[in-house]
């Protein structure tokens, strides 16, 4: 069969890492992909929002499946226009990705499913979302309604920069993604990510993995799109996976298929663990970036057949997937400067040699210069991903293998997993 893959992130190398092991798949294409996943197929210069091109390019090589890795082909409505011309799609329509690309509609939605999610109120001016900071006790949760990179979100303990933020996105800091805000009350536990693929009327469970969103060790610095991530996640208990199956997840699958807008693809929903169970801080159309490395690389299962039987509205014919017992633990290497202003066309040397069977680099944003050496070409720029018997393992593996990439303009935080280190040690006290 032949698989395109769509997208040039981390996420996507690791879709496409996996999918070239399964025997199902005789080519695969990725369109950009990095210099990452060169070895993996053939790589076509077509951008994820060239929704024409990807169609063209899809026919021309006789595409079996499409696999949409990131949000913004998703929002320009690859998968209605793969639809309309008969080619599978892994991916959610325009209107279903709502639930990621709108937080207003998915607070509205969790409101008409009674699915539990932190009170809010949505404001299209800075006057009315500033009055309404008496309502709401800091700290206060401010976020772009639309997409924004995974940086439109602010937590503040102070009302006056908590206006500013408004002021900020409001203005246009982040384009229309900013038009309006969300306020949120702020929820008090421990988040973690929850995935389930979905064929539009049923839902699998499909691990999950918890993230390092802040730039700098201790939680410290601006949010980011991720510095690193590890699975499974001690968090999730069987009883809190049980409850976000029963009151997150499939309420939300059924309920937008009873809404028009059946829901098909891989829906990440971003939890809160209170003392009430579990809350839902976001959903996500696609799969977490980098939480989907760690997946990837736990996989047992072939992971082909799942996203087929997606696209093809079956998914009840197979068996729930499997998982290796051993945790991986990623840790992002950014381009310094990140989140706000990374440094582009540093030299990276080290990152292309073996490793080891226990560690997979999946490029997040590099390219190569005229001598064909690799370069950063993004903000996050490296997944350094490890695998162990559990996260001191696995972690000190990942770190060992960046002791050997010699990049000056980069930089990571040195403290990945540390919630669950700290929960071991608990655990063993």
């Amino acid at each position: 069969m032949i698989f395109l893959v769509v997208g040039s992130g981390g996420r996507e190398h690791a879709l496409a890492w996996k999918l070239a092991q399964s025997p199902l798949v005789d080519r695969l294409v990725m369109a950009p992909g990095n210099p990452g996943m060169e070895a993996l197929g053939e790589l076509r210069p077509v951008k994820p929002t060239d929704v024409e091109g990807l169609v063209a390019l899809a026919r021309e090589i006789g595409a079996d499946l499409v696999v949409v890795g990131p949000e913004a082909a998703l929002e320009a409505g690859l998968a209605d226009r793969l639809a309309q011309v008969g080619i599978p799609c892994f991916g959610a329509s325009k209107k279903a990705a709502r639930l990621e690309t709108s937080k207003a509609f998915t607070k509205r939605f969790c409101d008409r499913h009674e699915i539990p999610t932190a009170g809010y109120g949505v404001y299209e001016t800075a006057k009315e979302a500033k009055q309404a900071l008496d309502v709401f006790k800091p700290p206060y949760v401010i976020k772009a309604d639309g997409l924004a990179a995974g940086k439109g979100v602010v937590i503040s303990e102070d009302r006056r920069e908590a206006g500013h933020e408004i002021d900020a996105m409001l203005g246009g800091r982040f384009g229309q993604a900013g038009a309006r805000v969300v306020i949120e009350e702020f929820m008090d536990g421990e988040e973690a990510s929850l995935f389930a693929l979905s064929d539009g009327t049923r839902a699998v469970l499909f691990g999950g993995a918890q993230d390092h969103k802040r730039a700098f060790d201790g939680d410290l610095g601006p949010n980011t799109g991720g510095m690193g991530t590890y699975s499974p996640a001690p968090v999730f208990t069987p009883e809190l996976v049980q409850a976000a199956e029963a009151r997150i997840v499939r309420p939300t699958i059924q309920g937008m298929a009873e809404e028009g807008t059946p829901y098909c693809g891989v829906l990440y929903a971003g939890l809160m663990a209170t003392e009430e169970g579990p809350r839902l801080v976001e959903f996500n159309a696609r799969f977490g970036d980098p939480e989907c490395q760690v997946l990837m690389m736990r996989l047992k299962s072939d992971l082909a057949p799942y996203l087929l039987a997606c696209a093809q509205g079956d998914l009840g014919r197979l068996p729930p997937p499997e998982f290796h017992a051993d945790t991986v633990v990623c840790v992002v290497m950014a381009a310094k400067g990140y989140p706000d202003s990374p440094l582009s066309g540093s030299i990276i040397r080290g990152a292309e040699q073996g490793f080891g069977r226990d560690v997979q680099i999946f490029h997040a944003g590099t390219a190569r210069d005229k001598e064909g050496r690799l370069t950063a070409a993004g903000g996050r720029v490296l997944n350094v991903c490890a695998r162990g018997k559990d996260v001191a393992e696995a972690r000190e593996r990942a770190y060992a293998a960046i002791r050997k990439i010699d990049w000056p303009g980069g930089f990571f935080r040195s403290d990945i997993g540390w919630r669950a280190l700290d929960r071991a040690g608990e655990d063993q006290a």
